[in-house]
């Protein structure tokens, strides 16, 4: 059995001192294999005040030792990833490819993370006649909120921008990912920073997250999840102005241009569609195609989708894992049903575990067709395998669907005109779109526009996300 009582603080594993316990489910068979006691409001200031006790040596450390920093922690994650993949298939049921990429890409952020910071100008000539110098400045204690669904990677992007700028952090991860944050815990541990620099409180949003959230000595909040929450975050930051990111629900568009090859560019959309089993912000689950394609892409879906692996996420044979939770299981089976009711057509996969798969909490990939951009699978984010088919009449249509939307946080273009391709790229209301293409550039900016948030991560933009400007003005 796994047992997870811990916080960290100021450099030490303490005991977390909440009330409530958790349980710890294996979402591939329902067994309980863990508990978890959750970390309480005092756990939360003892670590705001750790990092801020940090602060004031940190924000001063010179560039170099802070690329040694963040070199050290590129290693210890390394030297962990198989723990985190496990955490990952364990806890949350990640397939094991996906898991493997998680715990990579962990380790990656910091490398990139410190070729970043060694290239960067901290301070520089700006306005008339250079009479200005600009200081980019770490903004201070910075808030870390990273979600169950990839929480290694997450906690790794956010803390790799953060330890650059010179912030001290605290970290609240999910309550569904308290296993997978001890074991990321456990490596930036064996990294060796300073104590109080990073700060890690597993628990409840009403209380730690709360008081990460209100606490006059956060300067910064960096929050990943659905916009509800996001919304409840910036608001509760305009009290004390803290600086705010947000990268929050997205619904994303594919577009099937009429010239695409389908060989190439369906495979794509489904790799889109579907990965980390559906569990993603960026999935591509609205398909934009031509109506006189469309027979064709969808014979070639319904053959694509019905083939696909459902099961064992440890089986690298597998395409979609099990969903997080009961909850969430029975969240998207409410969607299939109402995607029926509301008129459209079911190509493949319906309500109900895939055959032959009694326990866990799976869910059978599911596609529609005749899809309406005003029926809800169009515009909910459901947050698992379910895809929509949307028929579009031209180009202009397509755009106009696409746009269609209150989010906006990713898009992906298919097309074999490479010019075309860019140029309906440039037209959709995203903050990253993807042509031809499904894995991001992980040093170009990422983040949403409208209720998919604000702000960006990755690369310079996500070092500046935790910078602050100063102006300095010589007479």
């Amino acid at each position: 059995m796994i047992h997870v009582d811990q916080t960290y603080i100021d450099g030490r594993f303490l005991p977390a001192t909440g009330e409530e316990e958790v349980d710890i489910v294996n979402p591939a068979d329902e067994t309980v294999i863990g508990r978890a006691r959750m970390a309480s409001r005092e756990d939360a200031r003892r670590a705001i005040e750790a990092a801020v006790r940090a602060q004031p040596d940190f924000g001063r450390t010179a560039v170099a030792d802070r690329v040694a920093m963040l070199e050290r922690l590129q290693v210890a994650m390394l030297a962990n990833a198989d723990a985190l993949r496990e955490s990952s298939i364990l806890e949350y049921g990640g397939p094991v490819a996906r898991s493997q990429w998680v715990a990579s890409y962990a380790s990656q952020c910091f490398g990139d993370a410190a070729r970043t910071l060694s290239s960067y100008v901290f301070e520089r000539p700006v306005g008339v006649d250079g009479v200005s110098i600009l200081q980019m400045r770490p903004v201070g204690v910075s808030g870390l909120f990273a979600p169950w669904n990839a929480a290694a990677g997450t906690i790794a992007s956010k803390l790799a921008a953060a330890i650059a700028a010179g912030c001290a952090t605290v970290i609240k991860p999910s309550e569904l990912s308290p296993w997978q944050a001890l074991v990321i815990t456990r490596a930036i541990h064996d990294a060796a920073l300073p104590p109080g620099v990073v700060n890690v409180v597993t628990g409840r949003g009403a209380d730690v997250g709360a008081e990460i959230g209100t606490h006059p000595g956060v300067a910064k909040l960096s929050f990943t999840g659905s916009t509800p929450t996001g919304q409840l975050i910036a608001r509760a930051a305009v009290e004390s102005m803290k600086r705010v990111s947000l990268a929050l629900t997205g619904k994303s568009a594919s577009l099937l241009l009429d010239d695409a090859d389908l060989r190439v560019a369906v495979p794509l959309a489904l790799g889109a569609a579907f990965m980390n089993s559906g569990q993603a912000c960026v999935a591509g689950t609205r398909l934009l195609v031509p109506r006189a394609r469309l027979a064709e892409v969808v014979e070639q879906v319904r053959t694509a989708v019905a083939t696909m692996r459902v099961g064992d996420p440890r089986d690298p044979a597998t395409a979609i894992g099990p969903m997080v939770s009961r909850t969430q299981f029975e969240r998207i089976q409410r969607y299939i049903r109402r995607g029926q009711e509301q008129g459209a057509t079911l190509v493949v996969g319906g309500e109900g575990r895939p055959e032959g798969l009694a326990r866990g909490w799976f869910v059978r990939p599911t596609v529609f067709t005749d899809v309406r951009n005003d029926m809800d699978i169009a515009r909910e984010e459901i947050f698992g395998p379910v895809l929509s088919i949307l028929p579009v009449d031209s180009e202009e249509q397509a755009i106009a669907i696409a746009n269609d939307s209150p989010y906006g946080l990713q898009g992906y273009v298919f097309s074999a005109d490479e010019a075309r391709a860019r140029r309906v790229a440039g037209r959709i209301e995203t903050g990253t779109v993807l042509v031809n293409r499904v894995a991001p550039d992980l040093l170009a900016p990422f983040g949403g526009v409208k209720l998919s948030g604000q702000g960006r991560e990755f690369g310079v933009m996500g070092l500046e996300a935790f910078l602050e400007p100063r102006t300095i003005t010589i007479g």
